[in-house]
């Protein structure tokens, strides 16, 4: 019992930590979701996305994409390896081509680790939203590889702000294959021997975190018939959603540990789309509320909601991939924020709406 205790008060401190690292610091974002994440309120005839953007009254919105400044400059705990990761093609469009001159799909991932390379760490691989940079996340990002993860961030092809000729969503249906194969890429990496990976993943300890479209995309790795990865041992969606296009079946087998994150005044992931994934989760399973909170700013604002989220995925991750017990108080307290954040294990989200255009009915 003293080594819990000691374990919880620990884990108590780590967030106190956070909290203090991250006030005033990290990527900047824009005051609403805007249409850089604008993508769910209404149902797509696109067969290959389900849903299209949300609009602003009388017309199309002008996207909005902050740029941060260096994430990194002021954090000498971590470093950073770029990575320029090349996927066959395997019918799917592509945006460049390997060694052998073959076209193909390449994925530029940043991994930022702990700088006391003394692993092996924890592995996040974290799937930014679409016509969003994934630089923007970087408040999030930052925190948890200062908290002892190894984190990568790869940007999909045709869907980053600055794909030529301008993104295009409907790339969305390739992006679970292109996400199970960073994660196979990064951990033949931390096997290799040699490199700047080399012995920095704990390959029985892998989660995928996600906002947006890319909650879409980790979550069909997580749980859905069509993609999952069995590499994969929890699951963070923020503000993500069930998608038809990807085929399959959700929550058809048993599944990891899983958080989900929601704003419930979001006009662009409804927040019927996260309820709808909770309630057809099986336990363990986490339920955080952020009441009165948009599309974006939870996740790219510098302020305390931001700092609360990434605390919670760290106390969330150290329960389910350590199995930490303790963590459990840290994940209590971090996802506690009077008026504005609350978590529930409820079995159900009781009396709210799991309606989600473009998800599929029925699922599980």
């Amino acid at each position: 019992m003293v080594a819990v205790g000691i374990a919880s008060v620990m884990l108590l401190v780590l967030v106190a930590i956070i909290f203090s690292a991250l006030a005033g610091g990290g990527a900047s974002g824009p005051p609403d979701g805007g249409a850089a994440g604008a993508r769910r309120a209404t149902s797509s005839a696109s067969s290959s996305t389900a849903r299209q953007h949300a609009r602003a009254p009388g017309g199309t919105m002008t996207p909005h994409h902050a740029t941060p400044p260096n994430p990194l400059s002021a954090h000498d705990r971590i470093a950073t390896a770029s990575l320029r990761l090349i996927e066959p093609a395997l019918g799917a469009a592509t945006n460049g081509r390997d060694r052998a001159g073959a076209p193909a799909r390449v994925l530029p991932t940043a991994v930022r680790y702990p700088r006391a390379a003394a692993g092996p760490y924890p592995l996040i691989v974290f799937s930014q939203g679409f016509d969003y940079p994934a630089a923007a996340y970087a408040g999030l990002l930052n925190a948890w590889a200062r908290a002892g993860f190894v984190v990568a961030a790869p940007t999909y092809p045709f869907t980053d702000p600055d794909t030529p000729g301008g993104p295009d969503e409907n790339d969305i249906v390739n992006h679970p294959a292109d996400l199970r194969f960073v994660i196979a890429s990064l951990l033949a990496r931390s096997a290799a021997p040699a490199g700047a990976l080399h012995g920095l993943i704990d390959r029985s300890q892998v989660a995928v975190v996600g906002q947006s479209d890319g909650g879409d995309v980790s979550l069909a790795v997580a749980a859905d018939s069509c993609c999952s990865d069995p590499t994969v041992k929890a699951a963070v969606i923020l503000s993500g959603a069930e998608l038809s296009s990807f085929g399959g079946t959700y929550f058809s087998a048993p599944t990891m540990p899983l958080l989900v994150v929601q704003g419930d005044a979001d006009p662009i992931n409804v927040p019927g789309c996260s309820a709808q994934i909770y309630d057809e989760a099986r336990p363990p399973k986490y339920y955080i509320d952020l009441p009165g909170a948009s599309h974006l700013p939870p996740y790219v604002s510098p302020g305390p909601i931001r700092d609360h989220v990434a605390a919670s995925v760290i106390a969330f991750l150290a329960l389910a991939l350590r199995h930490d017990r303790a963590a459990l108080h840290a994940l209590d307290a971090a996802a506690t924020l009077p008026g504005a954040m609350s978590i529930t294990t409820s079995p159900t989200l009781a009396g709210r709406s799991t309606d989600c255009p473009g998800a599929p009915t029925g699922a599980g």
